[in-house]
């Protein structure tokens, strides 16, 4: 598992419902070649959480951006805008060969609702249909979280590497990296140069940076309404306003300055814009608000710094990616915000030059109390309560790491935690686990 499956740049507002369905839709049509030109008529049947949310978190969009062609990394925002509307009006969708079909989303892309696939509740199946009404070709996908995607055309997550230093947990982790005299940062930038030069890593880990920043930048200055149909009002520059005009030093303000980073980002996502998975959507502002905050307000703050964390935190993504789950669709959103507030207490401590041992006790400290957290979103929509709760994950992340540098003793070790937090996760009924059919979703049906 490598850096880029758990740091994937891509457009809101949800990984596993709008970047994932997106980059499937793409790698079935490539995966069409020339037979292209022979297709008909294209459709697109969701399953599990992507039906039922589907609407909510732009799936259908993504999907009809994939077909055409386009990328959740690459792809430019006024596209975004304008393609899906330009399919929904003329019904008709241009291939990546040029052919144009005919294509109508109300009836080409069906929301199954009730139906899941095995595997995993994030599913949807593409069917290329030739003239006669033959299938040429048709393929299932797994939205398994992060934007990460199974099925044809991609290799499984938990494929075994050639690496210098491979590990499947934090018990592994800590003693290869005791054993090498190496820190966890250390272990993951080892890792990673198996494949590319160092100078290509800063490069991916730079613009890693750059586009959090960039997204927080965005979220601070940009006034409005999200969009959705709930009528929520952006307020980060409201409260980045309030946080410039007071005077200085007062004693909450690294905090506040958390919060109103956290919920910029996540202002961004909710409205479409580019965001950094780290290592969710949903839960894209915690890691870069503690970045930001190591950056502004600890003393000594460089770039070295900041790559010592995304490093640190990517480490820790890959461990519960490996043995738990980020979907919220499969353990609720403690696999989201709860993960993302694990891995950046770990990449703050590595960030502030902790000790390997304060890395994972931070990590663990941050999960044991996301522990149980449900997803539901009202309307099926990334707003509400997902935009706070990234500001709470960003506040309980430092806590963490105060915490784990002050004692480094614990009795729960991180790879515990994990593995509670996966059958927390399983327990959980479905109707708390990304489907808007308990929680808030149901009991505040007006905002």
């Amino acid at each position: 598992m490598r850096l880029a499956d758990v740091f994937k740049i891509g457009i809101g507002p949800s990984s596993s419902h709008t970047v994932g369905p997106m980059r499937a839709a793409e790698r079935f049509v490539s995966l069409l070649g020339e037979r292209q030109n022979a297709v008909a008529r294209i459709q697109v049947d969701l399953f599990g959480s992507l039906a039922l949310t589907g609407r909510g978190h732009g799936t259908d969009r993504a999907v009809l951006l994939g077909l055409a062609g386009y990328a959740p990394d690459t792809v430019e925002q006024h596209i975004i805008a304008a393609l899906p509307d330009a399919v929904a009006v003329d019904r008709t969708l241009l291939l990546p060969c040029g052919a144009a079909i005919a294509f109508d989303p109300a009836t080409d892309i069906v929301f199954n609702r009730g139906t899941s696939l095995p595997y995993h509740p994030n599913g949807l199946r593409f069917s290329a249909f030739d003239r006669s009404g033959d299938v040429l070709h048709s393929a299932e996908y797994f939205s398994i979280g992060g934007g990460a995607v199974e099925g044809e055309g991609f290799e499984s997550l938990r494929r075994s590497e050639d690496i210098p230093y491979p590990f499947t947990s934090a018990e592994e982790l800590l003693a290869i990296a005791d054993a090498a005299g190496l820190k966890l940062w250390e272990v993951v930038q080892a890792n990673e140069c198996a494949f590319v030069s160092r100078e290509a890593l800063a490069g991916e880990l730079s613009a890693i940076w750059r586009t959090m920043d960039e997204a927080a930048e965005r979220g601070l200055h940009t006034e409005g309404i999200l969009p959705g149909g709930l009528n929520v009002r952006r307020r980060a520059p409201r409260l980045y306003a309030k946080y410039l005009a007071r005077a200085e030093n007062q004693s909450l303000d690294a905090m506040d300055y958390l919060n109103v980073i956290a919920i910029a980002v996540n202002e961004e996502n909710a409205a479409g814009g580019r965001v950094v998975t780290a290592p969710t959507n949903g839960a894209a502002g915690i890691i870069p608000a503690v970045v930001r905050y190591y950056r502004d307000y600890i003393p000594d703050a460089n770039s070295a710094g900041i790559e010592r964390c995304l490093l640190t935190a990517a480490a820790v993504g890959m461990l519960y990616k490996r043995n738990a789950s980020i979907s919220g669709a499969e353990v609720g959103c403690q696999g989201e915000v709860g993960v993302a507030c694990s891995m950046a207490a770990a990449g703050l401590v590595a960030a502030m030059h902790g000790t390997n041992a304060q890395m994972e006790h931070a990590a663990e400290i941050a999960m044991e109390h996301n522990l149980g957290m449900t997803c539901d979103p009202i309307g099926g929509l990334v707003q509400i309560p997902c935009i706070e709760r990234n500001a709470i994950g960003a506040v309980k992340a430092i806590q963490a790491v105060r915490m784990a540098m002050s004692e480094e003793e614990h009795k729960v070790s991180l790879d515990q935690v994990i593995a509670v937090m996966y059958q927390t996760g399983l327990d959980m009924q479905s109707k708390y686990k990304e489907t808007s059919l308990g929680g808030l979703a149901v009991s505040v049906v007006e905002c």
